[in-house]
């Protein structure tokens, strides 16, 4: 039987001095660690429990290339802003391929203290930052993860200090371009200290759009305590650009996480959210919406750990399917025994708009004590008959009724955005999804751009 990881072990083994060498010591110090993980284990694939509708072993088998040389390739950057999400005032900065690109004086404009920057260039010029927080929250020993953080060459820090409150939203664009198919390993580490506060508007481009692209993204998050983080992220890539992308977060008590996730176009993306509630009076909202169309296929994967008493936490995922799409999302609730008062909630609702779409749903409880107040729910099904008849008899062509249905059904799930001026962009974005005019969309510059 194959197994990808092969191909990657023979480029690192290869090429170590060049990979090294075009990183830094604190992101280098794990490879040898990491190997011999890589080593030893397999990628899942469709046997593999929780993997059973997306196979990662599959995804990442064709022979990509990965820019480990660091050859600087060109980008027309304003091609980039064409998801609809124009005029916010953020502070941007770019992700090409998997090397960190701030936009012009971007320091200067940030708060004191906060950094928005390279991973690479931080690791080098604050080594010890990165090594108390880099590569603790993800495990280590999981093979995708030991991967990235094998091939990773760079990468995005975001750290804000104590008691720091970011008035201006960041906005980090994920940008695939590249004459040749290309794999990129792209690492996030963000560090919010005790009171501190952030919004981040993460943004995934494709340009290109013939070429085959591995989106292959390791996220770590750390709050401390009181701290308040909301994030909302927008694919909308090609038909050949795969995705997994994992995020890990720790939350210290009293701190709250929200999350965001809205799919618009894809080729096969896998999603992986793991939450651990770790101090008392903890807060976390995880929301996302999907749109499939074509053959699109998107799975999300949620794991909410309740370890400490008296935290809430709230799930709220939903599909509108098309086509040949296929769909699937697994949530899973763990109550620790001493997480006593907690409240945990997870929703899942589905439409199917044709008879050859899919969707799988898993939802799952793990329960260790009885002071608890936690639910679950799934469904799948076609759009209301009655509504859909109604709207037909007041006048309202069917594609036109059917469109207006599929709307409605995402507004709660836009509704948990409060990052200024996007929820309502959100909105156009589904708009023009499900009318069939979403492509290229002109206009996403920043104001900061």
């Amino acid at each position: 039987m194959s197994n990808s990881l092969t191909q990657y072990i023979s480029l690192f083994e290869e090429n170590r001095d060049l990979i090294c060498g075009n990183s830094a010591p604190a992101l280098n110090a794990p490879r040898s660690e990491a190997l011999a993980i890589v080593k030893s284990s397999r990628l899942p694939d469709k046997s593999t429990e929780g993997f059973e509708k997306t196979s990662i072993e599959e995804m990442f088998a064709p022979d990509y290339g990965v820019n480990i040389s660091r050859v600087n390739i060109p980008v027309d950057v304003a091609a980039s802003f064409r998801c609809d999400v124009p005029s916010l005032s953020t502070l941007l900065a770019f992700v090409i391929n998997d090397s960190f690109h701030p936009t012009s004086k971007l320091e200067s404009k940030l708060p004191e203290g906060v950094i928005f920057g390279s991973l690479k260039r931080i690791a080098e010029e604050k080594p010890s930052l990165i090594e108390k927080y880099y590569n603790t929250v993800a495990p280590a020993e999981n093979p995708a993860i030991a991967l990235n953080t094998l091939l990773a060459q760079d990468g995005v820090m975001i750290y804000v200090p104590k008691g720091v409150r970011v008035e201006r939203p960041l906005q980090l664009v994920n940008v695939f371009s590249s004459p040749v198919p290309l794999a990129a390993f792209r690492r996030i580490l963000i560090v919010l200290e005790e009171g501190a506060e952030l919004q981040l508007l993460v943004c995934d481009h494709t340009q290109n759009r013939d070429k085959l692209y591995l989106a292959a993204q390791v996220s770590e998050v750390i709050l401390g305590e009181g701290s308040r983080l909301e994030v909302c992220s927008i694919e909308e890539s090609s038909e050949k650009t795969s995705r997994y992308s994992r995020l890990f977060v720790r939350q210290e008590s009293g701190s709250h996480f929200s999350f965001n996730s809205t799919t618009l176009t894809c080729g096969t993306t896998r999603n992986d959210f793991s939450v651990s509630l770790l101090g008392e009076h903890c807060e976390t909202m995880l929301a996302g919406m999907v749109i499939g169309s074509g053959k699109m296929h998107v799975d999300n994967d949620s794991d909410i750990r309740h370890m400490a008493p008296r935290c809430h936490s709230n799930q709220l995922f939903k599909y509108v399917l098309d086509e040949e799409s296929k769909g699937a999302f697994e949530g899973s609730i763990f109550v620790a025994p001493g997480a006593r008062f907690t409240e945990a909630y997870q929703s899942n609702r589905n439409i199917l708009a044709s008879t050859t779409a899919k969707m799988h749903c898993k939802p799952q409880l793990e329960i260790y004590n009885d002071d608890v107040k936690c639910s679950h729910g799934a469904t799948t099904g076609q759009l209301d008959t009655d509504a859909l008849f109604y709207m037909r008899s007041r006048g309202i062509p069917e594609s036109e009724a059917r469109t207006m249905l599929m709307q409605a059904f995402m507004v709660d799930v836009i509704d948990t955005v409060h990052i200024s001026g996007l929820r309502e962009r959100l909105l156009h974005l589904v708009d023009r999804r499900f009318s069939g005019t979403l492509g290229d969309c002109a206009g996403c510059r920043s104001k900061e751009c």
